[in-house]
């Protein structure tokens, strides 16, 4: 084959070198070319990670066994020869920057799963990178250069699980400067100056709140395709809300990250909460930063213990398998739950409120009648709860207990308030519910329990009117930190000051990890939880609609009222297309139930990514927890054909 020659740009030369031209011919391959390269350089250094990137297709030429004939290269193809791991400036969840290498050569779905490597976060499927939102610069602000931690020295691993040093991942404990940093990730900073929290945006609507969800990036695409080059800021962010299997004795950098997350996510409002919870959330807040502060993170690993745990842990998995006859005997005579409740269907428009009847909870399922005394007889309906949505609506100092539950229909979801009179009456029914939605009768072992956590979830909110007990020093905390702007407008610092220290006792005595494992569960607990919105065009109507992703459903949002107007579940999706030349996407459930949109402030690509996200996240298991399947992420995500 004739020869002929290819020029190319060589990083490593510096900006202004020209360009080294190689003779190769079309049946050369890849790595050939790199090794012409490399010779006429005539550097010595590792070229090891370097590979070549074609900037008219904006693609990496990784096949290195590949010809330049069948990757299609001529002589005007325009080459440059680079490292395929480059610094990002990195944007953690608790607002601290890391400088540090990353892959640009490969899809950022391994991308994020190098990056989670080095910072010790497990579970990387449930987080994603995102395009930072541009802050406008003051001129005042020029002088103030945010501090950045550098982690660009980290060896590149490919282990899956770094070798721990002391409890630490061992990059971290090289040097002092390095286990600084570690400590930046893994404890929990301090409350934000109000100021601070004023400064950033909050989002006013759900519009707003949707046009975050137009920056996550593609997942099968790699940096380089998405227009990122070395040294640009981008932000890590948890995604998907489905977290499973968190071990607070592994996750104590993820615990953080997420714990941050969730407290940004309240305080900037981004998730809605009732003015009680606010002072909980503050309350634990101002808790844990108290003791993060105070002691020391022991973080001690012993290898025997941990077999000992995994072991310990797959004997659960397998005992769960097995019921016992004396299980099977226990459901035959599962006990009954029955009581006065009272019932309210939210339909729109309707003045009507809540109507008295007499409730019967059995197996799975709720029925109810006229009467205590009618319970004999045919029931007015049963309700079977397996499979449906169960979301707290309380409120105890004002005695409002609500079971709101949302159960699965043919046409989207049927939504039924149950209102209890009493504490006892609530957890007791709301454990029910709780269990039944799971598919477990009132005979599983774990109904006490459930009960239990309830009730200390109430007495966590219940107000004791004293804080006699609290430390003076207490007086000077300030509380327009621990809460949301909406707050800082509505009360002065010291009419909030007894309320977050009368939720601060029902809190004082727990220990680190538990305080941040209760402000996580409270934050799950929230009914807008887990929800990221996007403004889409429903097929055939005339105006803009939100639509809710959540972890096991969609939701359709009327802007005009703000309403939710259908729901439906994963578990009854038959399948999802994307039509790419009119970005539309077409969803089939069961009952012949299809519905088509086109998304207006995301590419569908992020929702047909979102949907197919979730789908992947229920299908993790503890048999297979420690392996991610990769491929299986890659088919229900990748959009190249429809599932």
């Amino acid at each position: 084959m004739a020869a002929w020659d290819l020029s190319v740009t060589v990083e490593d030369l510096g900006p202004d070198a020209p360009s080294v031209t190689v003779s190769v011919a079309s049946d050369l391959h890849v790595g050939g070319v790199i090794l012409k390269l490399v010779e006429k350089t005539q550097m010595k250094r590792d070229w090891s990670d370097h590979a070549l990137w074609w900037e008219q297709k904006q693609k990496w030429l990784l096949r290195t066994a590949w010809t330049l004939e069948k990757y299609g290269v001529h002589a005007d193809a325009r080459l440059i020869f680079m490292p395929q791991h480059k610094p990002l400036k990195l944007g953690l969840p608790n607002g601290i920057t890391v400088r540090l290498r990353a892959c640009f050569s490969n899809p950022v779905f391994q991308t994020v799963m190098g990056i989670c490597r080095m910072l010790s976060i497990r579970r990387p499927e449930e987080l994603s990178l995102l395009r930072p939102i541009e802050e406008k610069k003051k001129k005042k602000d020029k002088d103030a250069a945010e501090e950045i931690y550098d982690l660009t020295q980290v060896p590149l691993s490919s282990a899956s699980r770094p070798s721990l040093y002391n409890g630490m991942p061992a990059h971290f404990a090289d040097s002092s400067e390095m286990e600084a940093i570690y400590k930046m990730l893994s404890v929990t900073q301090p409350p934000p100056a109000p100021e601070a929290i004023a400064k950033l945006y909050r989002p006013a609507s759900v519009v707003d709140k949707a046009h975050i969800n137009g920056r996550w990036l593609d997942s099968s695409r790699c940096l380089m395709q998405q227009g990122f080059q070395e040294n640009d800021r981008i932000w890590l962010r948890f995604k998907y809300f489905a977290f499973y299997d968190i071990e607070p004795k592994y996750d104590v950098v993820r615990l953080t990250q997420l714990y941050e997350q969730a407290r940004w996510a309240i305080l900037l409002e981004d998730i809605d909460c009732t003015e009680e919870e606010m002072m909980l959330f503050g309350a634990l807040q101002y808790h844990i930063s108290k003791v993060s502060q105070s002691e020391p993170q022991i973080l001690t690993n012993n290898a025997a213990m941990d077999d000992l745990d995994s072991a310990l842990q797959s004997l659960e998995v397998k005992m769960e398998g097995e019921s016992s006859a004396s299980e099977l005997l226990e459901n035959m005579t599962a006990p009954e739950l029955n009581d006065y409740l009272k019932l309210f269907r939210p339909k729109r428009l309707t003045l009507k409120g809540y109507k008295q009847y007499w409730f019967k909870f059995q197996d799975t399922s709720i029925s109810y009648f006229k009467s205590k005394e009618e319970s004999i007889g045919e029931p007015i309906q049963q309700i079977n709860l397996k499979g449906c949505e169960v979301a707290p609506d309380i409120n105890v100092g004002a005695q409002k207990f609500l079971i709101r539950l949302l159960i699965p229909a043919p046409e989207g979801m049927n939504e039924v308030y149950l209102r209890c009179e009493n504490e006892q009456q609530y957890a007791q029914w709301m454990a029910a519910c709780r269990l039944a939605s799971k598919g477990k009768s009132l005979a599983d072992s774990s109904f006490q329990s459930e009960i239990q956590s309830i009730r200390s979830f109430l007495a966590m909110q219940k107000t004791t009117g004293s804080h006699g007990n609290a430390p003076a020093a207490d007086e000077s905390i300030n509380t327009h930190s621990l809460v949301s702007p909406r707050y800082h407008k509505k009360y002065k610092p010291k009419q909030l000051t007894p309320r977050i220290l009368d939720a601060y006792q029902n809190v004082a005595q727990l220990p680190l990890t538990d305080a941040v494992m209760r402000f996580l569960q409270i934050w799950q607990a929230l009914p807008d939880f887990g929800l990221s919105y996007i403004v889409v065009r429903f097929k055939g109507s005339r105006k803009d609609e939100v639509l809710g992703i959540a972890p096991n459903r969609l939701i359709r949002i009327d802007l005009g009222v703000g309403d939710v107007v259908k729901t439906w579940r994963y578990n009854n999706m038959k399948q999802w297309n994307v039509n790419w030349d009119i970005r539309q996407m077409a969803i089939e459930f069961e009952g012949n139930i299809n519905i088509a949109f086109s998304c207006v402030t995301a590419d569908c690509k992020i929702v047909h990514e979102f949907i197919g996200g979730y789908i992947f996240m229920s299908t993790r298991s503890r048999e297979k927890s420690e392996t991610l399947n990769e491929e299986l992420f890659h088919k229900l995500t990748g959009g190249h054909e429809a599932l």
